[in-house]
This record gives C-alpha cells, structure tokens and sequence, in this order.
C-alpha cells in the first residue's frame, strides 16, 4: 500500500517531525489538554484517566493504543500503573520517537489498521482515541480487536461525530455501534458532548496565547491549523450539539 494515500497521512508526518522539537506545541499540549501527549483532537488528560480504572492492578498487564502516534498517552499510563505498552501507527515519523522515547517495557509498530496483527488473547486492555475512523472495514477491524483482546479485556474507544464521520442520532447509531453489536459485543457508552465543547474553547485560548512562540519558531502553519480545529465553537453549544457529539465507549469481552 502506498501510505501517502492514506488519509492525513503527510500531514501527519510533518506533525510528528514539528512536534519532535517545538517547545510552543508542548506548552501548548499541557495548557489546553493538561498533558503534553503530541495531542491535535479531542482528548485530554481527563478523557486518559478514564482509563485507568480499568487496567488491571496486577503484573505483567499489556496495553495496545491502536494509532498510538509518539506513544506519549501509552508513555502516561505506564508510569501510573507499570504496565507493557504495545502501540502501532501508520506514521514512521510516529514510531520512530516512540521508540526513542520509551526503549524498554515497550513494542512499537508501523502499520496501517486492518493490517496489523497481534496474536490472540494477547491484551488486558485496547485503546482507541479517535483511530477507528481509519479502518476501512470496521466491522472486521473489531473483529481483530476482539480476539486481541484477552478474557475479561477492555476496549476502551473516545468516538467523535461531525468531523471525520457524519453525525447520527445518537450513540447507538454510530458506525461504531454497529460494528460492537455486529460482532456480539455488548458496550457501555457515556456521551462528553458537553466536556468537549468547553475543551474546545480552552484549546483556541490556548493556541493564540502561545501564537507568537509558534510565529518565532517558524511554525506558523501549526498554529493555524491548532485554531482551525477549534472553529466549531464558533457558535453556541445549542448548535454544535446538533452538529458534533463525542463518546467514550468501554467495551468488556
């Protein structure tokens, strides 16, 4: 497969590279996420410690990050539980500083959804904070996911609508839904609509605070797509609720 194909896949590339080095982007992480994880979407700290409740406080505990980019969110919860972390990512830049930053207790991949494996019953827990979108066949990407999964094992999925996928009714309507009860899955959802909106605008206060670090680093480009994505709350919540939902599920196997 030729990855310049895949979606946002230069972009991305040129992201991981900026973020490598920028001192503006990472102060601009902590203050608008409240962790420097590389992050340019929807999740943040908050939405991460989320997960911590549900890796296993025993030993020898695997997490996979499907989509990990730099493996800082993975790097984050295993200093708070000690856990192995497994991540794969389509960008080499991605990878290449996950290795780097974290050289032991760690398996980092290149790799493309729907085209990476893992042996069966191999996880206690599998994330995915906005990566599903990538899978060309999700149905089938779940079914991966779902052997991956050990006994007991958690998927645990922060889902947003109105960006990348179009807006449905309501939680049980995603694609995503579909593709958890298509492979006999059942879920527990909690809808964030609200958080994210307010992440939103603390994301867009963020970045023209450190606009002129950006500037004199000769990123420029970056901040103007950190405000770019933040032009949805350009209109009060009433309507961006119409227009965006976001969701974690937790899925138990």
């Amino acid at each position: 497969m030729n990855k310049s194909e895949l979606l946002f896949y230069d972009a991305y590339e040129q992201f991981y590279e900026m973020a490598k080095t920028s001192k503006a982007f990472a102060d601009f992480c902590k203050e608008a996420f409240g962790e420097d994880f590389s992050q340019d979407g929807f999740s943040d700290r908050q939405q991460t410690d989320r997960i911590l409740e549900y890796i296993p406080k025993k030993k020898d505990v695997h997490i996979l990050d499907i989509g990990c980019g730099n493996g800082k969110m993975l790097g984050y919860l295993k200093e708070k539980t000690g856990a192995f972390i497994h991540g794969f990512d389509y960008s080499e830049m991605a990878i290449a500083t996950a290795r780097a930053l974290y050289p032991t207790a760690s398996e980092f991949k290149e790799g493309v959804i729907g085209e990476v494996d893992y042996p069966v019953n191999s996880f206690d827990v599998i994330t995915s904070m906005d990566t599903m979108y990538f899978a060309k066949d999700m149905v089938a990407f779940v079914a991966q996911v779902k052997q991956w999964l050990k006994q007991d094992g958690i998927f645990f999925v922060g889902y947003q609508e109105g960006d990348v996928m179009p807006r449905t009714t309501d939680a049980d309507t995603t694609e995503l839904a579909k593709a958890l009860r298509a492979n006999e899955l059942n879920y527990e959802v909690t809808e964030i609509t609200k958080q994210v909106y307010d992440l939103l605008l603390k994301k867009r206060e963020a970045a023209m605070k450190y606009e002129a670090a950006f500037d004199k680093e000769g990123n420029r480009q970056w901040y103007e797509m950190l405000v770019g994505q933040t032009e949805y709350v350009s209109v009060p919540y009433e309507e961006f609720q119409q227009k965006m939902a976001r969701y974690i599920y937790v899925v138990k196997k």
